[in-house]
């Protein structure tokens, strides 16, 4: 077939691209990600090997997460301030928003160039201004919050071990922001830089929530302010909770494998019809000519693409719990 001819040379540069990529690759392993095991550990710790003035730490990781030096939010639009907050983004929101307007006036302009047409470029820009950035930001949160819960049962366990060996809460905390890696270890850090600068304890837990917004939280916020107030053997409820969070991990993968056939059989009938259609037009290109310029093949399209948005829907709900 004709499309399967082509010129093998531009298959060798290929390939030479791609072992340009893993030689470079190999080269920062081997020499840029030498650098010491305190410098990476987290965010914090790298900006205070830098500085010693951990006030003006705290500030620069609320200035880059959106936040003034009193902890308040920039913005006055509050969803999309804490958005952008539990999202980890350190850009600052300056620069954000720079970002977001060179997308979408490149984006638009690419458009231009393609269609020509003045209403899709116009959808595009305002697409890649909004609704972009709020699903980019989305899919940021959900990944940090996942990669924060399964930190968190770590960081309790540090936490319980240095209250039994006699240390304090606010000790303990920034034993946390230490010893873990990126979220967790940041976010604690933040807790025991705001109790050091005059912050009560039970106020920056729940500034560490509403920066964070994990669903396990507020029991940990509760534990630890309940405590504060009346007493009580924190070492045993946390440690009880960070057991309680383990168990809910490990039913959720188990969960996930028994419910894996079933998403895997979601993605093919989903794929299948735009696979076929596009294979179709690959190897036939003049097999929908003939139909193309009648209106009730759009609408039959869009009826059609409707239709199955309902299913992958439904199917998409079948095969996801939350736990």
């Amino acid at each position: 077939m004709a499309w399967l001819d082509f010129d093998t040379e531009y298959l060798f540069y290929a390939f030479i691209g791609i072992s340009a990529f893993l030689v470079f690759e190999a080269v920062y392993l081997l020499f840029f990600r030498s650098a010491s095991y305190r410098r990476s550990i987290n965010r914090r710790i790298e900006l205070l090997k830098d500085q010693s003035d951990r006030e003006g730490v705290l500030a620069q990781l609320q200035r880059e997460r959106g936040l003034t030096k009193g902890g308040d939010y920039r913005l006055p639009i509050e969803f999309l301030n804490r958005l952008i907050l539990q999202s980890g983004v350190k850009a600052g929101i300056l620069k954000l928003a720079l970002y977001v307007t060179v997308v979408a006036i490149a984006a638009a302009a690419v458009m231009q160039v393609l269609k020509g047409e003045t209403l899709y470029t116009a959808l595009t820009f305002v697409f890649f201004l909004t609704l972009a950035p709020l699903l980019c930001l989305k899919f940021l949160r959900g990944r940090r919050q996942k990669k924060f819960g399964a930190q968190f049962p770590d960081a309790l366990d540090i936490i319980v071990r240095s209250l039994r060996a006699g240390h304090p809460v606010p000790v303990a905390i920034t034993m946390v922001g230490r010893e873990l890696p990126d979220p967790c270890g940041t976010e604690f850090g933040i807790v025991a830089d705001e109790v050091t600068y005059g912050a009560d304890l039970e106020t920056a837990m729940r500034n560490l929530y509403f920066r964070v917004g994990q669903d396990d939280l507020p029991l940990f916020v509760t534990a630890v302010a309940i405590q504060g107030s009346t007493g009580g053997n924190l070492s045993e409820i946390l440690e009880n909770l960070s057991g309680v969070i383990r168990l809910r991990f490990k039913m959720r993968r188990k969960v996930r494998a028994l419910a894996s056939e079933g998403r895997a059989s979601a993605m093919i009938l989903a794929s299948l019809p735009i696979a076929m259609f596009g294979i179709i037009n690959l190897v036939a290109p003049d097999f929908y000519s003939s139909v193309w310029k009648y209106d009730m093949t759009k609408i039959a399209l869009l009826a059609a693409g409707g239709w199955m948005s309902v299913g992958v829907l439904i199917m998409y709900r079948m095969v996801n719990f939350k736990i």
